[in-house]
This record gives structure tokens, sequence and C-alpha cells, in this order.
């Protein structure tokens, strides 16, 4: 993946006449407005010299005017072209960044917090931007209003007062050579407090419920404040230095003002140069003024993104653990076979196998049932069949294929995965069923819906498959969650469908319901199913019980029964506390 910094080059290369356009035009506003104090130094000393009568007066007037709305056309046109290249920049690096993130693995989102991920979205994505747009702006327009002005002051004023008057403005790249990295330092910490902020707020408004709950607002208060005045502190040590540059910058500028005050007033009593001259350059030093200060602003811009852009490129330059291999081909026609064989599957960050000796074969169109207790590795077995967690090579087949050497887009394609809390997105029931086939028709929509036993909760809904679900789907209940999740995984038709515990807040006669239009719909299709509630698995082809991340027990619900091992523990309790039958 490309780092920002080549990203920005490359953009910049890519519409280098666009930038151009708008680089001349500023320029060309510069070289216009530094006519407008030759022009008064001229009118002052025709004015002194008596020559100026009605006519002189309008003619000079019209020029100025001219001037003035020269500037503003030429200036308005440079600045609009630069924001909107700018902001241009920053939707292609937030796509970027979004389009990266989708290939990084589950692992990585497991280290890294949601809110520190959206800061950098917006807050560093924002600082490259205002150094792009604005920040461009601002140092074309002072480095070239600076040095029209230098020109102009050289050829029409006095050389010697120029130079005697520039003295101060040489300490300027001192200035910023000494602060600009002090100034880049203190934004990046800035930026990382920004963070931890981004990271509790988010954290504590998705368990916004469990503080109410348990009466923990002051907790919540005081960690908030804590990370809040953590900003303040480092926040303020940017501005303290910001406010030094954007201070000592003027202050040289306004040395300078004085210094030509004294000796061009003494130019002028002498009569080495005109009254008028003398206006005209006093006045090219107050646009001199402009320029300075506006630089300080533009340093500031350039350091603020320059920090970003370090932030930035530990995002862009992370490389996925989990992709395509060398090599890897499409995974082809699909018929459903899956076997596993694993020696052992230990988590990157974990220290000790999540699962061992797992030797499990699924015949094609077969659902295999999958059991155990909570932590037995349930989970973890069927996130290896998409890739979610990368098992060893050799360990996991589709079709005779191992998982490690097809594509992973072929590969996803092919399964159905429906997560135990049936995450929906914050838009409607509709959109989010659709989700896994963009084109479904409304009757295709309906069908799944009917198939996953939603059809009688989505009559309830005055808007029906057009009712807004709210973030994360908080306006529906667990199990209409599910349904809604199932529907989703039953309206893109795999051939492999994973179904993780993804009937658990479903009453009986709903799970019954699902279950037998899962077997009508999905007859000859592969499908695996997670559940605690052993009557969800019973009518399986084969059922597998996991126990500390191995297979204990395998077989038919018969076999396991007569086995009288942890499947009919798990089923005589099950039938004495929640009413499973035989």
């Amino acid at each position: 993946m490309d780092n920002p910094r080549q990203l920005l080059k490359q953009y910049l290369v890519r519409h280098r006449w666009a930038y151009l356009v708008s680089i001349l035009s500023i320029i060309l506003s510069e070289i216009v407005m530094v006519q407008f104090p030759h022009l008064l130094g001229e009118f002052t000393d025709a004015l002194q010299a008596g020559r100026v009568d009605g006519r002189t007066l309008w003619h000079d007037t019209a020029l100025l005017a001219v001037v003035g709305i020269g500037y503003v056309v030429l200036y308005g046109f440079g600045q609009m072209r630069n924001g909107m290249l700018g902001r241009q920049f920053e939707y292609e690096l937030r796509r970027k960044l979004f389009l990266h993130w989708e290939t990084l693995s589950t692992a990585y989102f497991r280290q890294r917090s949601i809110g520190d991920l959206l800061n950098h979205a917006l807050n560093d994505v924002r600082s490259v931007r205002d150094a792009l747009s604005g920040g461009l702006n601002i140092l074309t327009n002072a480095v070239f209003l600076l040095a029209s002005t230098l020109v102009m002051t050289f050829r029409t004023v006095s050389v010697k007062l120029t130079l005697v008057s520039m003295i101060p403005i040489v300490f300027v790249p001192f200035l910023v050579g000494w602060l600009g990295p002090r100034i880049r330092n203190a934004t990046r910490q800035a930026q990382e407090a920004l963070s931890d902020m981004a990271d509790l707020t988010e954290e504590s408004l998705t368990a916004i419920r469990l503080i109410k709950a348990t009466a923990n607002e002051e907790v919540e208060q005081r960690r908030f404040t804590e990370r809040v005045d953590a900003i303040v502190r480092r926040q303020m040590g940017v501005f303290r230095r910001s406010a030094l540059m954007q201070s000592l910058i003027p202050f040289m500028g306004s040395l300078a003002f004085v210094i030509a005050l004294l000796y061009g007033g003494f130019l002028t009593i002498t009569r080495e140069i005109p009254l008028g001259s003398f206006v005209a350059f006093t006045l090219y030093l107050a646009m001199l003024i402009t320029p300075l200060q506006e630089m300080g602003y533009v340093f500031n811009y350039f350091q603020r993104a320059s920090a970003s852009l370090q932030r930035l490129e530990v995002l862009l330059t992370e490389v996925p653990d989990i992709r395509d291999e060398p090599g890897a081909a499409p995974l082809g026609r699909v018929q459903g076979e899956v076997v596993i064989h694993l020696d052992a599957f230990t988590y990157p960050d974990g220290t000790h196998p999540a699962l061992h000796d797992v030797r499990i074969r699924v015949r094609p169109g077969q659902t295999l049932g999958i059991v155990g207790r909570t932590a037995s590795g349930k989970t973890t077995l069927v996130n290896l069949l998409p890739r979610i967690f990368d098992p060893p090579p050799g360990s996991v087949f589709i079709d005779g294929h191992d998982v490690r050497t097809v594509t992973l887009r072929s590969l996803r394609e092919a399964i159905s995965y429906v997560p135990q809390d049936g995450f929906l997105f914050s838009t409607t029931i509709g959109e989010n069923i659709a989700f896994s086939k963009a084109d479904a028709t409304r009757e295709e929509i309906l069908e799944a819906v009917r198939n996953a036993a939603f059809t009688e909760v989505l009559e309830t809904f005055p808007d029906g498959l057009d009712t807004l679900v709210g973030e994360r789907g908080v306006t529906l209940s667990g199990g209409q969650r599910q349904r809604a999740a199932i529907a989703r995984a039953l309206l893109k038709d795999a051939p492999i469908l994973i179904l993780d515990d993804s009937l658990s807040a479903v009453d009986m006669n709903t799970e019954k319901q699902i279950i037998a239009n899962i077997r009508r719909v999905r007859r000859g299709r592969t499908t695996l199913i997670i559940a605690h509630r052993l009557s969800a698995v019973r009518h399986a082809d084969w059922i597998v019980v996991l126990e500390g991340g191995t297979v204990a027990e395998q077989g038919t619900h018969e076999d396991l029964l007569r086995q009288g091992g942890i499947y009919a523990d798990m089923y005589r309790l099950q039938e004495t506390e929640q009413g499973v039958t035989a």
C-alpha cells in the first residue's frame, strides 16, 4: 500500500496543471496588487507638484479600482481551485484509508480501538487537507507577495533603503528552523491525546446502558475529564509554540517597518528619495507584514500536516497478515465438501493452542452441528473456514482445495456467515438484508424474511422493510436482529452456510420454524450450525462435540445419546431445564 507521502506526491503530479493554473492565478493577483502603492506614490508626487486635475483624479481612481477588482478576481479563482483540489485529495485519502482497513484482518482491529481509527480518518486527514488547500494558498500568496513587493521597491523606490529595512527578515528562516520541529512533535502528541479521548468516548457510549445501570456516571466523568485535561495540556503546548512563531515573524516585519520609517524618513528629508517614493515604500512594508504573518500560519499548517502524515503512514503501511498467497487461484464452483485436519491453532496474540487435534469431514450437502461448553473453541473453528483467522497450511480444505491457496474473495463469496450478535447497520431492515446481495429484488428479500421467520415481526412495523433500525440495530430485540441476519445470509444463498449460535435469542417455536425452513431451502447445500441449545442441531447429519479445543465426541444425535458422554449430559440437562424433547 502506498504511504500518504507517495499518495500526495502522485496526486500533485496527476493534477499538476490544475495546481499550476491556480498558483499562476494567485501570482498574477499579487503582481496586480503591488501596483497599488506604486500608483498611490505617483499620485502623491503629482499632488505635491500640483499636477492633479479632475481628469487625472478620475483616471487614477479608476486605475486603483481596476487593481482592486483584478486582485479579487485572480486571487479568488486561485484560492477556490486550490480549495477544491485539497478537498478532492481529502476524499481520495479517506477512501484509500477505508479500503486499506478493509484488507486488514480481525487481529489488527482487536489491537486498535475504533475511536483512534476514527480520529485518524477525521482529524489527521483534515490536517493534511488544510495544508494542501489553505496552506498552499497562503504560502503562494505570501511568497509571491513578498517577492513582488521586493522587486517593486528595488525598481521604483531605493535599493539601499530596501536592503537596510530587510535586515530583520533574514532571521525568519532561523526562527522557522528552531520552532518547526517543536511544533510538529507537540502536534503529534496532541493528536495522540485526541485519539485517547476518542477511544474512551466510543467505549463509554457503547457501554452506556451498563454505566447507567450500575450508577457509574461519576467514574466515567472522571476518566473523561482526565483525557480532556491531557488534550488541553498538549494543545496548550502546541498553541504556545504556534503563538510564538506567529508573533515573532510579524515582529521581524515590524522591526523592518521601524527601520524603514527612520532611515526612509532621513532619506526623504535629505532629498535622496521623493516623498511619493517614501509613501509608496511605507505601503509596501505594510503589505509585507501580512505575508510574514501568514508565513507563521502556513508553517504551523505544514508542521501539523507533517505530524498527521506520520500517523497516517503507520496505518497505510500496515501489511494485512491475512491475504492472498502467491499463486492463489479462484475457488471456482463449490460443491460444499469441508475437511479439517488440524493439529493445532494458536491465535496470533495467544500463547496456548485454542484448537488441537481436530479431525472433521463434512460431505457436500450435509449439515454439521457443532456444540460444546463455553470457550471450547466452536467459534474459533468456524472462523478458520473463511480465514477470519488463518489456519495452518494443509489443515482446512473446501472441495479438496486448501483455503490458504485460494483467493480470499472467492473463498468468502462461497460462505454465508451469521455471527451470534446478528450485527445490523444503522439503516433500514431491507437494506440490511440486501447487504449480501445488492441487486436483490423486493420479492427475494421478502422470501428471505419468510424463511427466517421474520414476517410476523416485520408486519408490526408501520414502514415494513423501510424501517430504520438505528445504530447496531438498537431498535430491534436480540432475537429480531438474529432473524434479520439469518435472512441476509439466506438471501446470499452461498454454497456453505455458517450459523454461529445465531438462534440463541429466539424462542423454541421460532427456532423450530427457522430450522425447518433452513432444511428446506438449504437442501443439497452444506450447513454448519453452532448451538448451545441441542434442539437446533439434533436434525444434523453429523454432530461434533468440542471440549477444551479438541473433538471430544462426534456422531449423529442418536449415536451421541447412546454414548452417554458430554452430549448426553447436556441433552438431559436441557431436557429438564428448557423442555427439550426427544
